[in-house]
C-alpha cells in the first residue's frame, strides 16, 4: 500500500510597518499593506522561504514592506505635514492636510487591493488654521479633515482570524486637530500617539507627528509540520489551534522552512 504524505500548506497573513503621522497639523499616517490569504497555499518541505517583518515608519516617512514567499505588502503612507504636499502613496495612503489631498492606497496596485486612501486636509486662510486627514486603514479610506478645527479620523483596520481568534490591525492614524483622538495639537514640541506594534497602524498627526507602528506576518499550517528559521534573523512565537501550528514573526528579515 501506498503510504500517504500530507501536503504543505500555509496561510498567510503579512502586514508591513505604518507609515508616521505628519508634524503640527499634519495628516494621519496611513495603515501598512495588508494581504491575507483567501486559501492555503502549496508549499515544498525544507525549502526556504523569506520573511520580512517591515518596521514603522517614522514621523512624516513611510512604513516598511512585509514580505513571505512572494508576497509583498507596502508600506504606510506618510502623513504630510506641510501645505500644498499631498499625502503619501502606500499600502494605505497617508492623509494630506491644509488644502492638500490624501494619499493613494494599494500602491503598487495588487488585487485584492493591500489598503485604502488618505483624507484630505482643511485650510481657513482667514484664520490661519488648519488640519490634518486621516491615514488610510486595510479596511477603509481615511476621512477628510471636517473643519479647519478639527482632524479626520483614520480609516478602520481589518479583522482576521488566522491565530484562531478574530484581531483587528492595520487602522489608520488620526490627523493633527486642535486636540482630541490619536493626533495631537500644534506646535510640534512633542509627539502624536503610534500606531500599536506589530499592527501596522498608521500614527497620528499633530505635534512632531506620530510613530507608525510595526508590521506583522502571521502563518498558520498543519501541525505534523515543525518550521524552523535557517540562518536566524528572525523573532517569532509558535502556537497550536486544534489541529494547525500558527506562527508569529514580530520582526527580523530571514527564512523559514518546514519538516515532518
Amino acid at each position: 500500500s501506498r503510504e500517504f504524505i500530507l501536503p504543505l500548506t500555509v496561510d498567510y497573513l503579512v502586514i508591513a510597518g505604518g507609515g508616521g503621522g505628519g508634524a503640527y497639523v499634519g495628516g494621519g499616517g496611513g495603515a501598512g499593506g495588508y494581504r491575507e490569504s483567501s486559501s492555503a497555499i502549496p508549499l515544498a518541505r525544507s525549502t526556504n522561504y523569506p520573511v520580512t517583518v517591515g518596521g514603522a515608519g517614522s514621523a512624516g516617512t513611510q512604513g516598511n514592506s512585509s514580505t513571505f514567499h512572494n508576497i509583498t505588502s507596502a508600506g504606510g503612507g506618510r502623513g504630510t505635514s506641510g501645505g500644498g504636499t499631498d499625502g503619501g502613496a502606500g499600502g494605505s495612503g497617508g492623509g494630506g492636510t491644509y488644502s492638500a489631498d490624501g494619499g493613494a492606497g494599494n500602491t503598487p496596485p495588487v488585487s485584492p487591493p493591500q489598503g485604502n486612501p488618505g483624507g484630505d486636509g482643511n485650510d481657513n486662510v482667514a484664520s490661519n488654521r488648519a488640519t490634518g486627514g486621516g491615514g488610510g486603514g486595510a479596511g477603509g479610506a481615511g476621512s477628510p479633515a471636517p473643519s479647519y478645527d478639527t482632524g479626520g479620523a483614520g480609516g478602520v483596520g481589518k479583522a482576521s482570524s488566522i491565530t484562531g481568534s478574530s484581531v483587528t490591525r492595520a487602522g489608520g492614524g488620526t490627523g493633527g486637530t486642535g486636540g482630541g483622538g490619536n493626533g495631537k495639537a500644534g506646535p510640534n514640541t512633542e509627539p502624536a500617539n503610534p500606531g500599536t506594534t506589530n499592527t501596522g497602524s498608521g500614527g497620528g498627526g499633530g505635534g512632531s507627528g506620530g510613530l507608525g507602528g510595526s508590521g506583522i506576518v502571521i502563518l498558520r499550517y498543519p501541525n505534523v509540520f515543525t518550521i524552523s528559521n535557517p540562518g536566524g534573523g528572525l523573532t517569532s512565537s509558535t502556537a497550536t489551534d486544534g489541529s494547525f501550528k500558527v506562527t508569529t514573526f514580530t520582526a527580523g528579515t530571514g527564512n523559514v522552512s518546514w519538516t515532518d
